[in-house]
Order: structure tokens, then C-alpha cells, then sequence
């Protein structure tokens, strides 16, 4: 019936001298206190308030915590892995998360250099995504950006993930754009990020196909973010995107006034990207996810069994191919990223089409839904899709918080709120709000670095 107490000190240091520990624990008090000042720095930026839930308030505390803990945004050789450091799932590789959910959280709430710091990461690697692409056979400077990373290198080892999930080229090309409309910084885009779109541009450029039957250029053998399909024919997001690279890479091109780069070439890539086929069926006037689609069983994931789900844990893989059944957004993707490019009558019919086939068995699948079920004034769903991510980890929803916290979602947490219920966006420069709070918050009030300033919003 005796209690005793044990501290117990723990620290990384870049020395090889082993008296810093030491040093360390002598100067603790001290150490705490800068502790305190640093986090007390980082919530002024990127604390979240919400009024009137708890359970909202105390779970995007939690995920802006673990994002803070995982990336300071100091060094532009250091990246974000899926797990952080709280789990050895991944193995602390980087993924195309970074540049499609974590970019904007860390743009908006550390500012520029932070973010730029993102972007640097990649242009550091171009050489090693040319190297990658030369390997599959593009040439003429052509890069093929890794799925999975730490040094530029692909260390993916499943061929339909590695060779197949080609968007992730996309993802990077969007984010130098995301990056500079967000900050106003034009100067990582003309010294750096050019180069990147270039090389992008390159690969999308050999990676079609002429189809002389349908009269367009196809993109063949892929495999989409809905990860429950392999091998598959015009994925329309990777289709989409890679047109939208090509035209995006033109224009920057013409504007920067590139002059190793023939007005032939650029030309060619406009004429490539306004000829892409994109799926579509008349019937349900919706693109679809990929060539024949409609040939599967369209039954809505409410028809499976309660017992049978996840079903990457009940179903064989070839089963689950054959199903219509989406991991995570797919098409609705590309309605995330290029919202304007859409009516909203657009968006709401193929948000209702797809929506109903979606398992959400991807930790990002939730936040970009509840993103687009905000626009859409689906609140109540935009809540309950903001909970799934929110709290995927404190109330471990699919039983595996034992490998480790989902990090790069949990950027999507904070998009659920900024883009979806804030309805924050940039338009002609600046920032516009939409907001549709649940019916339950009494206020939601946030801080957002935009454009060199600090602004406090409080809906």
C-alpha cells in the first residue's frame, strides 16, 4: 500500500554527444516554459472555437494538436507521413495527402513559408521524378512524382498502386496553384514551381493515348483515389485533371515567357487537354468513374450487411473489384478541386449519384463529402461526415488506433470546418464566405494567415 513516483525523461538530439540528455534535464523548468510560449504561438493562429458541442470542439482541438506535433514547417526536407510518429503504418512515407488535404490546413494557419516549405520538398525531388518516369519509359524530362516516398524514390511495392495511381501527379501540379491564389507569392511558381509543371505536363502529355474510334485522347491501365478499383480505363478525375495540368502548364508557361519551352509543344499540350474524353452516361447525366461503370450491380452500400463491413476485412479483393463500392471520393474529387468549374446543379446530381455507392473505408473519404454536402446546404449530413472524421480517432471507429492516429485526415477535420460549414473560398483574389453552421453551434469563430495577414472570422 505504498506509492512511489517515477519520472521518466525522454529527448531527441541531432549530437552524438550523450550529455544533452543530461543538460536537458537540468534546464527542464526552463525547457517547459518555452514549451508553453511555443504552443501558446501556435493556438493563437490555429485554434477553433465552437460553441454549443462539445464533441466538435474537442476533437478538432485534438486533431490540430497532433498536426502541430507532427510538422513545425521549418525544414523543406521534411515531409508528412500518414501516421506521424504515432504509429510505424506507412512507414513515415509520404503520400499525395499532403499536397490534396494537409497543404491548405498548414497554409492558413503557419502562413507561406510553411507552406512553400511543402513545395520545396517536391521541387527538391523533380530530378528523382524524372528518374522515376525514365524507368517506366518517358523521356524529354518528363516526371512521374513517387505515390510513396522519403527521398524521391518510389517505395511502393503493389504495382497498381505504384505504376497506376498516376493522379498524384495532379495533386502536386494543383497545390503550386492552390499555393500561390492562396498567398499571393508568384515567386516559388516562377523560380521553382514552373519547372515541376513542366515536367508534369511532359508526363501527362505521353501518358494518353489517341483513340481513333472515339476521336479522343484516353488515359488507359489506371487506377483512381477509389482504391477499390485497379487497372481500370478514363478514370474521369485523372482524365480531368491531367487536361486541366496540361492547360495550366500552358498558361504559365506563356505568361512566365519560358524560352526553353516551343510554342509547338505548348500547343500541343492544349490541344491534347481540350480533347480528353471524359465518361459520361446520358442516362443518370453524370460523368462516370471510369469506363463501364454502369456495366456493375448498382446497389447502394446500404444493401450490405452491418456484418460484412469493412469490406476489406470480409470480402475478397476480387469481389470487391467488381463491386461498385467507393473507398473514398473519386469523381467527387474532382468536384472538391474544381468546384467552379461546375453549376451547383452539377455537383448536387453527382454528389446524389455517388454518394449512396460510397463505403467511406478511407480515413479521407468523410471531409471532402462533407465538404461538398456543405455546399450543398446538406448540413445534418455535413455534420455527421465531419464527426466520422473528427473523431475517427478518439472514439477509434475502425478499431485499428493501435497502428497509429490518421494525421493527414485530420487535416480534412479542419477543411470539414473552414471550407465546409465556414464555406471559406478564394474567388478573384479573395477570401468569400458561405457559411452554413449546424443547427446546434451557437458560434464558430477561427484565424486564417491569408495573403500576409492575420484575419479572425466569427460567424
Amino acid at each position: 500500500n505504498q506509492t512511489f513516483r517515477i519520472e521518466k525523461y525522454g529527448g531527441y538530439s541531432r549530437s552524438n554527444d550523450c550529455s544533452t540528455l543530461s543538460k536537458s534535464i537540468a534546464l527542464f523548468d526552463s525547457l517547459l516554459e518555452n514549451q508553453r510560449e511555443d504552443w501558446a504561438t501556435i493556438w493563437e493562429t490555429s485554434d477553433i472555437v465552437i460553441e454549443g458541442d462539445e464533441k466538435a470542439q474537442q476533437s478538432i482541438r485534438f486533431n490540430i494538436f497532433q498536426l502541430n506535433q507532427t510538422y513545425s514547417g521549418k525544414y523543406a526536407h521534411l515531409n508528412i507521413g500518414p501516421k506521424g510518429f504515432t504509429g510505424e503504418k506507412y512507414g513515415g512515407s509520404t503520400y499525395w495527402d499532403t499536397e490534396a488535404y494537409c497543404l491548405p490546413f498548414y497554409m492558413a494557419t503557419k502562413g507561406a513559408e510553411v507552406a512553400r516549405n511543402l513545395l520545396m520538398y517536391r521541387y527538391n525531388q523533380l530530378d528523382k521524378a524524372i528518374e522515376n518516369a525514365q524507368k517506366l519509359g518517358f523521356t524529354g524530362g518528363a516526371a512521374l512524382y513517387p505515390m510513396v516516398t522519403m527521398n524521391g524514390e518510389e517505395c511502393h511495392n503493389e504495382w497498381e498502386i505504384t505504376f497506376e495511381e498516376i493522379h498524384r501527379n495532379g495533386a502536386i501540379a494543383f497545390a503550386i496553384y492552390n499555393y500561390t491564389r492562396y498567398t499571393g507569392d508568384e515567386s516559388y511558381l516562377k523560380e521553382y514551381g514552373i519547372k515541376v509543371l513542366i515536367a508534369i505536363a511532359r508526363f501527362w502529355a505521353q501518358r494518353v493515348s489517341f483513340s481513333a474510334e472515339k476521336q479522343k485522347y484516353v488515359i488507359l491501365g489506371v487506377t483512381g483515389p477509389n482504391e477499390y478499383e485497379n487497372n481500370i480505363n478514363n478514370n474521369f478525375y485523372t482524365n480531368y485533371l491531367a487536361s486541366w495540368c496540361l492547360r495550366y502548364a500552358a498558361e504559365q508557361v506563356t505568361t512566365l515567357q519560358k524560352e526553353n519551352i516551343t510554342k509547338e509543344e505548348t500547343q500541343q499540350w492544349l490541344h491534347i487537354a481540350q480533347n480528353i474524353y471524359l465518361p459520361y452516361s446520358e442516362k443518370y447525366g453524370v460523368y462516370l468513374q471510369q469506363d463501364g461503370f454502369l456495366d456493375k450491380d448498382l446497389k447502394p452500400v446500404s444493401a450490405i450487411p452491418a456484418e460484412e463491413r469493412p469490406l476489406n476485412q470480409h470480402w475478397s479483393w476480387d469481389r470487391i473489384l467488381r463491386s461498385p463500392y467507393i473507398k473514398q471520393a473519386d469523381t467527387l474529387q474532382g468536384f472538391y478541386f474544381f468546384e467552379d468549374h461546375f453549376t451547383k446543379e452539377e455537383l448536387q446530381k453527382h454528389y446524389e449519384f455517388y454518394e449512396p455507392f460510397t463505403v467511406h473505408e478511407s480515413s479521407l473519404s468523410p471531409c471532402v463529402h462533407s465538404v461538398l454536402a456543405s455546399a450543398l446546404g446538406k448540413t445534418d449530413e455535413a455534420y455527421t461526415l465531419y464527426l466520422r472524421t473528427a473523431r475517427l480517432d478518439l472514439d477509434d471507429y475502425n478499431k485499428e488506433v493501435h497502428e497509429g492516429l490518421h494525421i493527414t485526415s485530420m487535416a480534412g477535420t479542419w477543411l470539414s470546418i473552414v471550407e465546409g460549414f465556414a464555406g471559406m473560398r478564394v474567388k478573384n483574389g479573395k477570401l468569400t464566405f458561405t457559411p452554413r453552421l449546424p443547427k446546434h453551434w451557437k458560434s464558430l469563430s477561427f484565424k486564417v494567415i491569408f495573403q500576409g495577414e492575420t484575419k479572425e472570422i466569427k460567424l
